[in-house]
């Protein structure tokens, strides 16, 4: 149901959300110019805008919508714990029942000896905790100086000092004075685009290994964690080769490294297990969670903690950090909806066995795209590399960006939400498409790669 049903024309809205809405990651003058795509009611997995085109949103709002929109369950949980509880804290020896419920619901399903969980509002938020966490930790065990963690070029980590420093992108360090002492980074498993006349085996442990040459240039006694998402998502998608993560577990665990594997785009069913970490047999001493928590539907997000981590930290007195909104009642009620959505639906075995080889299927076709190098996909998480030269999996001599620009737009015009990384187009749907909605995706995918490919040879960049 609209709860807005007599909104403003939608150039009011634009010329409104112009003057007083500052957007994250956006060109504040490019969009002033262009005026905004108004949503304003969604459904499954489809939105519609203040003009009344539906839109297949192929990207889970942002990558989060796993159970898919208008769940009414979800506000009745909401409605139903705000009004019994709508807000207490969870400092000063104080708790209340969605935080323990959900505490021992996250324990229940995590893999390993995952059975702690500190709350945050969301996955940047939680990578915070993350630094703080396992410093502490160190100190505790009476290494203070252990304290650098390691992470990856091009990784995301969230968009706060802290989750900003732990991601690897050059364009969000280049702003407020990134990264923070004592993160450095590693090359990435991205064997498409850096891998060169290796093979993805070779490559993938060759990046692995640059995890172990960095902690002995550091000193392993400085060197507190490495962080990593499973798959890396908004760097665009990149699936690491199979070699790479047995080979990064087992340096962890040969220097006395703690591992966090940040879950926030991989968790909860992307990959077609709960977590990524068990679709590539990680053992980490933490994981990072949010979007799919709660499905997007309210925020929240959680550093689920391994055993020795959390009873180190509770034995040495005051952990001096915390957020407002920690464990907030509300959020933790309806998150345990979701999960009860999540398992009463199967929709990760959707992901495994049901739409999900279908998807996966009609995915891989379009590498037969003339504009399609690689068309990649792990569970529901899929991108193609566009290029102008498939067998030299070559770049376009146009800036990094430029034909993912285009074919996004043209996206947009046929009502399909693909976002670009890059020249990269990926995906990451609702984890409820359906085989229909997934010939949707492909008929709107293919007709806006033939627009772009139409383009950009008429403009001549398509070389």
């Amino acid at each position: 149901m609209n709860l807005i049903s007599n909104f403003p024309p939608t150039a009011e809205l634009q010329a409104l959300d112009a003057a007083h809405h500052m957007h994250p990651f956006t060109d504040g003058a490019e969009l002033a110019a262009k005026g905004a795509r108004i949503i304003t009611r969604a459904k499954g997995v489809t939105l519609t805008d203040s003009e009344g085109e539906e839109i297949l949103d192929a990207m889970a709002g942002l990558w989060c919508v796993n159970i898919g929109y208008g769940r009414d369950s979800m506000a009745e949980a909401a409605a139903r714990q705000m009004r019994e509880l709508p807000y207490y804290n969870t400092f000063f020896q104080t708790s209340h029942v969605p935080a323990i419920e959900l505490a021992r619901k996250l324990a229940e399903i995590a893999p390993g000896d995952l059975n702690h969980v500190f709350y945050a509002s969301g996955g940047s938020d939680a990578n915070d905790t993350n630094v703080r966490l396992v410093r502490h930790y160190w100190a505790a065990k009476g290494k203070p100086e252990k304290k650098v963690i390691i992470s990856r070029k091009n990784a995301y980590h969230g968009s706060t000092m802290a989750g900003a420093s732990l991601g690897g992108m050059t364009g969000m360090h280049a702003q407020g004075g990134l990264p923070i002492p004592d993160i450095v980074h590693i090359g990435q498993p991205h064997w498409y685009a850096e891998g060169g006349d290796m093979t993805p085996e070779e490559f993938g442990r060759a990046r692995a290994r640059e995890l172990k040459a960095k902690i002995e240039e550091l000193g392993e006694d400085k060197v507190a964690a490495f962080i990593a998402e499973p798959i890396q998502g908004a760097g665009g998608v990149i699936i690491p080769p199979d070699s790479y993560w047995p080979e990064i577990q087992r340096i962890c665990d040969a220097h006395a490294i703690l591992l966090i594997a940040d879950e926030v785009i991989c968790g909860f069913g992307r990959t077609g297990q709960m977590f990524g970490s068990q679709s590539y047999d990680i053992c980490p001493d933490i994981m990072t969670v949010a979007k799919g928590l709660s499905s997007g539907y309210i925020p929240i997000g959680a550093s689920i903690v391994c055993d020795e981590v959390a009873n180190t930290v509770a034995e040495a007195g005051d952990f001096n950090h915390g957020y407002t909104y920690s464990g907030h009642p509300v959020a933790c009620a309806v998150a345990l909806e979701n999960l009860r959505i999540l398992e009463d639906e199967k929709l990760v075995e959707n992901v495994a066995s049901g739409t999900g080889p279908y998807l996966a299927e009609k995915w891989r076709q379009l590498a037969e795209h003339p504009l399609v190098g690689e068309a990649v996909i792990r569970g529901f998480m899929g991108s193609l590399a566009l290029t102008p030269d498939k067998a030299a999996r070559a770049p376009f001599a146009a800036e990094t960006g430029t034909i993912g620009l285009i074919a996004r737009g043209h996206c947009f015009e046929n009502n399909l939400v693909m976002r670009h990384v890059g020249d990269r187009m990926i995906i990451a749907p609702p984890l409820i498409l359906t085989k229909s909605d997934v010939d949707v995706l492909i008929e709107r995918a293919v007709r806006a790669l033939d627009l772009t490919l139409a383009r950009i040879k008429d403009e001549g960049l398509y070389r």
